[in-house]
């Protein structure tokens, strides 16, 4: 959302009429022979005397001073009119849509390592393996951080769409040039199209990772926050994150595209130990499937109100792929293998959600599957309801505290 300032004009006031001075007064004397002495009350005075003259005409305004006026007036109309220009995005007077390029060069140039030298053989940091793509400014935050924007042409997928970035300020800090930081894909709930919501400042996301990091309560993520679906739900249809048969392959957009974008154009950790999920109701479901599905690549997520069981109506026919993009399901499966990796699952819920089985059915799954390499924690929030403006005021209070310390990063 953006906001644009609130000006008024405020209009000269006259500071009164200025009330003419009387002249004087004169006295009618008797006529008396001049005297060869001084009069007892000093000089005699003439029978008129003007009065003494003012500074100036208090009536009008001088010439400077309506020139100060004028002045006035013309810088607050100018502070309007580029007010209304920003907020409209008219250039000069915002920088939406310039080049950003989080150290890499250009796109189209060879090269580049986010600013960083080459790192040791050993080192857990991956530079960014290019090539560099192009983004271009969405929004500038006030600690002059980016959000911007790309279109990615998903190789894997075949699904083309767009996907916001953000990195916090830390990761142009000097002393990280070296540094690989964790990434977290930030999924919506809805349509998640065309826009992901969480590119919007209103939300405070970034803002909050910020100011949760210099608290000591989360790791300095990287935001990829992708489009969720390859269209809108206006007619309640949305394709649960994954590869239904006959659909773009969202699943693999998620999974393999989104990753290797942030892989070529950032300063990344090579383990799974870098990289989390996190999103709201549909794009909690598609944050818990993505981990459990590839604990391999994955290490945690954050599910705020999520659907725990795939339930498109485009899984109609094929029931075998949906029981593979089934959470219960795999994370049963993620159990039962021995030596499995551990992932953790941070859940959030409303006490007072729309959908009344949201709650009930999320701690069942903690009940049923929080064993084994599968850690969870729930936290309820007490008259929390089902968006994401209760959601992300409340991830500091328990779940990104709780990603954050089984993951890594900044390391080089």
């Amino acid at each position: 959302m953006s906001y644009s300032p609130d000006g008024q004009h405020q209009p000269y006031r006259s500071e009164g009429q200025y009330q003419q001075q009387p002249y004087g007064t004169s006295y009618a004397q008797p006529y008396e022979p001049q005297q060869h002495h001084e009069p007892p009350y000093g000089p005699p005075r003439p029978p008129y005397q003007d009065p003494e003259e003012p500074e100036y005409d208090q009536r009008r305004p001088r010439r400077g001073r309506r020139w100060l006026i004028a002045g006035v007036s013309v810088l607050a109309l100018a502070g309007i009119a580029a007010g209304v220009m920003y907020h409209f995005e008219i250039p000069p007077f915002t920088d939406k849509g310039k080049d950003v390029s989080f150290g890499q060069p250009a796109a189209g140039k060879a090269g580049g390592t986010g600013g960083a030298t080459k790192p040791a053989a050993n080192s857990k940091a991956l530079m960014p393996t290019g090539p560099a793509s192009e983004f271009k400014n969405s929004m500038t935050l006030a600690d002059g951080t980016h959000v911007a924007v790309t279109t990615l042409d998903g190789k894997k997928s075949g699904f083309k769409g767009k996907v916001w970035v953000w990195a916090p300020k830390e990761y142009n800090d000097p002393k990280f040039a070296k540094s690989g930081f964790p990434v977290m894909i930030a999924l919506p709930g809805g349509a998640g199209y065309p826009t992901n919501y969480w590119m919007g400042t209103d939300l405070g996301l970034q803002t909050s990772i910020s100011k949760w990091y210099a608290e000591g309560k989360s790791k300095p993520f990287i935001l990829a926050m992708p489009v969720l679906n390859p269209a809108g739900d206006e007619k309640g249809i949305y394709w649960d994150g994954s590869d239904i048969p006959g659909q773009p392959k969202m699943g693999t957009w998620l999974t393999e595209d989104v990753p290797d974008l942030m892989k070529a154009n950032f300063r990344t950790i090579k383990s799974r130990d870098g990289w989390a999920y996190m999103g709201s109701s549909t794009g909690g479901f598609a944050s818990l499937k993505a981990v459990l599905q590839h604990p391999d690549k994955f290490k945690a997520a954050i599910c705020s109100g999520p659907d725990i069981v795939p339930d498109s109506s485009l899984w109609k026919g094929h029931d075998k792929e949906k029981a593979e993009n089934n959470p219960e399901l795999l994370a049963k499966a993620l159990i039962d293998k021995k030596g499995s990796p551990d992932v953790y699952l941070a859940f959030q819920v409303g006490d007072n959600e729309n959908n009344k089985k949201t709650l009930p059915d999320v701690q069942k799954f903690v009940a049923t599957y929080g064993k084994g390499p599968i850690h969870t924690s729930l936290r309820v929030i007490p008259g929390g309801q089902h968006n994401a403006k209760t959601y992300v005021p409340n991830m500091a209070e328990g779940p990104i505290q709780f990603i954050s310390k089984v993951m890594e990063g900044p390391v080089e």
